[in-house]
């Protein structure tokens, strides 16, 4: 991975301290700062609170062995509605595309090997990217790189990072690290994602972030045009 080292050349470097400035003048005390906390990092973690509650491995198994394919794919749906992490767009594809007993069906099933399943993550990664594309659409198409990571991002924020491309790639370009999108995800585009976000995370240790959704939060204020 090209993100595998700490070490930077001065120019990286200047970015990243650069970034760093900028997220401390919105949030003086970092990833504790009480505005920090109420605008960027409370309602992710509530949502994840609610998934391990609603949606965690044991009581997704249970859905699914009840064949109650729609209550576990309206409760994935109804968990991420309650936060701001999608578009209204976005949103409303993944409700129609969850609304027929088969499109739940292939949601819930692809949702727990996703998410819980055997394997690498690279292949049950792309195994569900193709079942959220062959989801059943009525206009908007399902497949998104924000709808293909936001449950990952709820449900194990230790290990899984939202990728919205455009203020993702604002905020790679902002700290001087590449992002190599590609508009299709895909596992090694979203290796890419991971090996870069734990690069950063290592660069703010003195920070003491404690997940995904604190780097994610970190590289939003770059990227993101609410943070000008």
């Amino acid at each position: 991975m090209k993100y595998a080292t700490k070490t930077y050349g001065p120019r990286r470097q200047a970015s990243l301290n650069a970034c760093r400035k900028k997220f401390l003048y919105f949030f003086p005390d970092g990833f504790r700062d009480q505005n920090y906390l109420a605008w960027e990092r409370d309602y992710k973690w509530e949502a994840h609170r609610r998934w391990t509650a609603e949606l965690g491995p044991d009581q997704l198994r249970a859905l699914l062995d009840r064949g109650d394919f729609a209550a576990a794919a309206k409760a994935a749906v109804r968990i991420e509605s309650r936060t701001n992490l999608l578009f209204s767009f976005e949103k409303m594809a993944l409700r129609d595309a969850v609304a027929s007993a088969e499109g739940a069906r292939l949601f819930a099933v692809g949702l727990y090997e996703w998410l819980y399943g055997s394997g690498s993550e690279a292949s049950r990664f792309d195994t569900w990217c193709a079942t959220v594309a062959s989801l059943p659409r009525r206009q908007t198409r399902v497949l998104t790189w924000p709808a293909a990571t936001v449950f990952g991002f709820i449900a194990r924020p230790k290990v899984h990072f939202f990728v919205k491309p455009m203020v993702t790639k604002a905020a790679t370009a902002a700290c001087d690290l590449e992002f190599r999108y590609r508009s299709k995800p895909d596992s090694e585009t979203y290796a890419d994602v991971l090996a870069m976000a734990r690069a950063v995370r290592a660069e703010l240790a003195d920070m003491s972030p404690r997940d995904m959704i604190d780097i994610q939060s970190f590289l939003w204020v770059q990227g993101s045009d609410e943070y000008e």
